[in-house]
């Protein structure tokens, strides 16, 4: 019987255990959704807390008085956010959302001209981003059915890379891709895809949501000139936690297409006037006043992660998605699920996608059993086992209640719901 079939599993090791033992997993769940929202910690919670017991004691104060401190809180997120992606403390700042980053990063650097005037992004992108761009490209006057180019993924959904590269012609002046493709967990080869851009004189930006936190980046070694992120994901700060911006230092003399107060030089930025210095660094790219209460727990959650090390925790991600196929591959693939995401470990983000012609209702009835998974078009079930606090169980779990809902056909009796798809 297909029920009885069974995969060993891996044994826990006491590190693992340990940084579970950090996270609030709510009680009677297993939380696979870590790629869309990553749980509290207790260094997080810790941390926010400091910062409300500061507000309470210090008032204005706390922009000065709190530890840490308030007014350059966000350059202390950028030095160790940094360690992450492989750059240098000074390019790397902590403000905004994600898509508030993209603008400023590409409203800054693309610089079209007559005959090099397009920007060139994947088709499947998040659509913010998509959204993003087009925002830019009409704030410049072009237009985005012209003027943004767009990679399609092959018939299983991946991109092809020499397909992206042969796409880098002499009218694309910049290139935005995903370093892990939010739907398939595809993960690209970011060195090479910069060095291709370089070549062709093309800007590259990455959007890294998806991977920082969860494996190694090295975007100073690639040449990549600019990403940004969410601090929401793998980096486990909260909801609408503050975004990050990376600006390679060749870039440090540009002036940001958004400015406001909080780019000016820290020492200068009391001055009261409107035409302050900007920051000689990545700092310049902040506008207005951080949100510190968005902020705060990253303090906390950055502690954890670099605790861990993202070598250790890229190395468990594998592990844990590694056992996850090879459940699928027993007790789901016969069930008539497909595998969407890549089997090679280099090829692969921190999650694993399923497709299924039920996606969406098999998702709904994982949620009434327990198990938070995430729903994505078309047709994708998306499981991220969390190295910091997901276990081999947690997936051993999973896999056996997607193959009794599916088996036992316990979908048919759900309404599609078009509401809010987390």
């Amino acid at each position: 019987m297909l029920n009885d079939q069974h995969i060993a599993e891996p044994s826990e090791d006491e590190r693992a255990r340990y940084f579970r033992s950090q996270f609030y997993v709510p009680d009677g769940q297993i939380y696979m959704d870590g790629n869309s929202l990553g749980l509290l910690c207790r260094p997080a919670e810790d941390a926010l807390n400091r910062v409300v017991a500061d507000w309470r004691t210090l008032g204005v104060q706390g922009w000065t008085e709190a530890n840490p401190q308030w007014f350059g809180l966000a350059e202390q997120l950028g030095a160790l956010q940094a360690e992450l992606i492989g750059a240098s403390a000074s390019e790397v700042i902590v403000t905004n959302s994600t898509t508030i980053n993209l603008i400023q990063a590409v409203g800054t650097l693309f610089d079209p001209s007559l005959d090099c005037n397009k920007i060139l992004c994947d088709a499947g992108a998040f659509p913010s981003d998509l959204m993003a761009i087009k925002s830019v490209l009409r704030s410049k006057g072009l237009s985005p059915e012209e003027h943004l180019k767009l990679v399609s993924p092959d018939s299983n959904g991946y991109l092809d890379e020499e397909k992206i590269i042969n796409a880098i012609t002499d009218d694309i002046a910049l290139v935005l891709l995903p370093s892990v493709v939010y739907t398939t967990g595809q993960l690209l080869d970011m060195g090479k895809l910069s060095a291709a851009a370089r070549a062709k004189g093309a800007v590259i930006g990455l959007d890294l949501s998806h991977s920082i936190g969860a494996l190694q980046h090295s975007l100073d070694a690639w040449g990549v000139d600019f990403a940004v992120w969410c601090g929401y994901k793998y980096l486990n700060g909260g909801p609408g936690a503050a975004g990050g911006i990376y600006i390679n230092q060749k870039h440090f003399e540009a002036i940001p297409a958004l400015t406001g107060w909080f780019g000016a030089d820290k020492s200068r930025q009391f001055d009261f006037s409107d035409d302050i210095p900007l920051a000689s660094n990545a700092g310049r790219f902040q506008v207005g006043t951080p949100n510190i209460l968005s902020m705060a727990p990253l303090v906390g959650s950055l502690s954890l992660v670099s605790e861990a090390g993202i070598p250790w925790i890229r190395s468990r991600s594998l592990a844990l998605t590694d056992y996850l196929i090879a459940l699928f591959e027993l007790q789901l693939e016969p069930l008539g699920f497909e595998l969407v995401t890549p089997r090679e470990p280099d090829y692969r983000g921190g999650h694993v996608s399923l497709k299924h012609p039920e996606a969406m209702r098999i998702c709904q009835v994982l949620r009434t059993k327990g198990i938070i998974p995430d729903y994505r078009p078309n047709n994708i079930v998306r499981l991220a086992p969390v190295a910091l606090y997901n276990s081999f169980e947690d997936c051993t779990i999973t896999v056996k209640t997607l193959a009794q809902i599916v088996r036992d056909r316990e979908f048919e009796t759900v309404p599609v719901s078009r509401g809010v798809v987390t």
